[in-house]
């Protein structure tokens, strides 16, 4: 698929965004230093198993976007509000794909982890949007259109500690990942 293409897919993405009506322009905050729930406890503790990890990749990540879409956001598979869409151009193919992430807020930007479970190979998400990275980002109605680029340097080692702080088991899909660098992806606002 050419590059024409993929520019009037994302250039469709951004108009088709500008006529919804949204009740935010940015998707809620959160706080990857807040305390922690019982269930998001519980969430952090069973996803560190392999076996829960691929159940959140491979099935959650087929079924939330249907239950965000249906609940306004309050419903996905992991029970927590943790969770966001990404809308992202598929860079082969030209095609919009939706991905349920885990989040959090730094600031005004949104910061995703591409931890694919410490897979050693990086998510599909994460080439998508190095080759288009004009993505939308949302939470039931709450959303709008971001940049996204991948943190370096200090920046990246500060995001990774608050990540951590999010959710403890990132460490741990790193060191599954092996000689893979688990990058952070920063979603700015445009």
């Amino acid at each position: 698929m050419g590059r024409s293409h993929r520019r009037a897919t994302t250039a469709l993405i951004t108009a088709y965004s500008c006529v919804m009506v949204r009740e935010s322009s940015r998707v809620p905050d959160n706080d990857p230093t807040a305390p922690k729930g019982w269930v998001k406890r519980r969430v952090e503790k069973l996803a560190k198993r392999r076996a829960v990890t691929w159940y959140l990749i491979n099935i959650g990540g087929r079924v939330d976007p249907i239950l965000m879409k249906m609940s306004g956001g309050r419903i996905n598979t992991t029970g927590t509000k943790t969770v966001v869409v990404l809308k992202h151009v598929g860079r082969k193919s030209g095609s919009v794909r939706e991905t349920p992430l885990v989040y959090f807020t730094h600031g005004n930007d949104v910061v995703l982890i591409a931890s694919k479970g410490g897979a050693p190979q990086h998510p599909a998400w994460l080439h998508n949007i190095r080759a288009n990275p004009e993505v939308e980002l949302h939470v039931g109605k709450a959303g709008g259109t971001y940049r996204a680029r991948e943190a370096e340097g200090v920046e990246r080692e500060l995001l990774w500690g608050l990540a951590t702080q999010l959710n403890s088991g990132y460490d741990g899909y790193q060191d599954r990942a092996g000689d893979r660098r688990i990058p952070v992806v920063v979603c700015t606002p445009i």
